[in-house]
């Protein structure tokens, strides 16, 4: 591969990875927290999801059980 363009683009990657590997870890550390947060944020979500869900059915249940509730 001795087009122009792969030259370039080799040698473009080669300095990128190179500058990568070379750079300060505070931006991986940022980047770790956002995904942390993220996965924190999913876990919450999904278990107050859960939870709604187990009071709206025993909610359902108690008022089958009352005959409907408001019945005044």
């Amino acid at each position: 591969m001795n087009h122009p363009w792969a030259i370039y683009l080799r040698a473009y990657l080669g300095v990128r990875i190179q500058h990568a590997r070379t750079a300060p870890t505070r931006g991986a550390s940022a980047v770790e927290w956002v995904i942390i947060t993220a996965i924190i944020a999913g876990v919450a979500l999904g278990l107050a999801t859960l939870i709604k869900t187990v009071v709206e059915q025993k909610q359902g249940e108690i008022q089958h059980t009352l005959g409907g509730g408001a019945s005044g």
